[in-house]
């Protein structure tokens, strides 16, 4: 074996279509490639042996905010014992403010933004010669037409037992500042047809969970319409064998016909994941997010009430100039709105982002180490920031896990923000803990605060108890189904 395709996924279930993409895209080198793919937290001693059992000539790496620090140590342990192993990375990570990364300085080269095209020609050139003279490599974006489908390079495996991550379209032409897609100039679909017809066998061959990662996946109607007919004449032809789709939807742009196909489909076949990130027009406008408040809302609701597709919507704190009071109310605003759940995300200053023309203006404090978490603003200091981050840790596990729906209502009552945040501030005062918590244990902890609250002891018996008694497993089940397939909005960007 010549060249191996490597990287350490989050998660198992996580197979990586960036690889896929290349190994579909490496021409006359395929047959001398390979895939081998791993999980964080695996031991590098032994990541390294079995990259080397392969014998490459080259390897190369998808280097990501969440496996960078771990695939810095592959790196380094793998340049030290097989210093003639030719390394090359790409991924998001590495594509900005390259200078000065560890691992890039480890590796031998680096493949910055699209690789499709560039990362076979760079092999070859390391294999064959002239010798490749800069270490840094710009990608070249070819004509969409041009790349190579990867989906069938899903092993059966993968079909059997991991998402299928899947794309219609890259880029997008919103501009963000505290999204790498921010950078493009635009949104580029792919062949319509040729990419329906790889749908088509991949569910042949098995598939029922697809994850679609287009950025803004309902800019053409039309396009989105004929997507989700593909999935509803499956339905209607295979009743019994259940598909699940998730999209990402521009949550203002919802027209009357594509809601018509919306509302066709059945319970449990759709999830919608929806960037609201702030209901703050100010904190928007500075982070140049053009959204029509009044109509994402609308839209929501009529999703809520008029759909059966399960809404994922996401909030950031911690974006420039946005105080707690300010997110407090877009969170409760939100929370009327009656999304199935609410992903309270923290920001973080990904690498080449413009949000860091912020910093200076509003005291923008970052982690130097990935995820570069904010860690206070001028607005919300640090204290108060670690509040919310145990806040949203809470929300996961009593109010998006699905095991306390009742009880979340009563929780949150008329005041959800304030409520919760007092059950949050309780409960780490309890535990000391915001992992690790047995779901036994966090079922008592919440009666024992509806008690704190006023709540006879009888009634937040009986009402933790009409959760959790008959929905706790097969909901933490389906929480980590949903876990499984969307991930935390702004960091999701990258895994395409």
């Amino acid at each position: 074996m010549t060249i191996l395709l490597s990287t350490l996924n989050a998660r198992y279930a996580h197979a990586s279509l960036g690889l896929r993409y290349l190994l579909a895209n490496m021409g006359a080198l395929q047959e001398r490639t390979q895939l081998m793919e791993f999980v964080i937290g695996a031991k590098t001693t032994e990541v390294v042996e079995r990259l080397l059992a392969k014998a490459p000539r080259i390897v190369g790496f998808g280097i990501y905010i969440w496996n960078v620090e771990e695939t810095t140590k592959v790196v380094a342990m793998l340049k030290r014992v097989a210093p003639d192993v030719v390394v090359v990375l790409g991924g998001p990570e590495v594509s900005h403010e390259t200078n000065g990364q560890e691992i890039v300085r480890l590796a031998d080269y680096v493949v910055t933004g699209w690789g499709d095209i560039t990362f076979p020609k760079l092999c070859g050139e390391i294999l064959d010669g002239p010798k490749p003279l800069m270490k840094v490599h710009a990608g070249v974006q070819p004509p969409m037409a041009d790349i190579a489908l990867p989906y069938a390079l899903y092993s059966n495996e993968d079909i059997a037992h991991r998402t299928i991550y899947v794309e219609a379209s890259r880029g997008c032409p919103f501009k963000c500042e505290f999204c790498l897609s921010s950078l493009d100039k635009t949104a580029w679909p792919f062949g319509l047809d040729a990419f329906l017809a790889e749908m088509e066998d991949l569910y042949r061959r098995g598939a029922r969970l697809f994850k679609f990662v287009d950025r803004t996946f309902n800019l053409n109607v039309k396009t989105s319409q004929r997507i989700m007919q593909f999935f509803l004449d499956k339905i209607a032809a295979h009743p019994d064998e259940p598909v699940y789709a998730h999209f990402e939807l521009v949550p203002d742009h919802l027209p009357e016909a594509l809601k018509a196909t919306i509302a066709q489909f059945p319970p449990g076949a759709l999830q919608f994941e929806i960037g609201i990130q702030s209901f703050n027009p100010e904190v928007q406008a500075l982070v140049s997010r053009r959204q029509d408040n009044a109509k994402a809302a609308a839209n929501i609701r009529w999703l809520t009430e008029q759909s059966h597709a399960h809404l994922h919507v996401d909030l950031i704190a911690g974006l420039p100039g946005e105080d707690v009071d300010s997110f407090a109310r877009g969170f409760d605003q939100l929370v009327s709105l009656g999304p199935h759940e609410i992903q309270f995300g923290i920001l973080k200053r990904l690498r080449g982002t413009p949000i860091i023309r912020h910093t200076e203006g509003y005291g923008m404090v970052y982690d130097p180490y990935p995820p570069y978490t904010v860690l206070a603003t001028d607005r919300i200091d640090f204290g108060t920031m670690q509040r919310l981050v145990r806040f949203a840790r809470y929300w996961d596990l009593v109010a998006n896990s699905g095991r306390f729906v009742n009880t979340t209502r009563a929780m949150l009552a008329d005041s959800p923000f304030a409520n919760f945040m007092a059950f949050s501030d309780w409960i780490y005062t309890k535990t000391d803990a915001t992992h690790r918590i047995a779901l036994e244990r966090l079922a008592k902890l919440v009666q024992e605060w509806l008690q704190v609250r006023g709540m006879a002891p009888e009634a937040a018996a009986t009402l933790v108890a009409s959760d959790y008694a008959g929905t706790a497993h097969k909901s933490a089940a389906h929480a980590g189904e949903k876990q499984a397939v969307a991930p935390e909005r702004q960091v999701r960007h990258l895994a395409a």
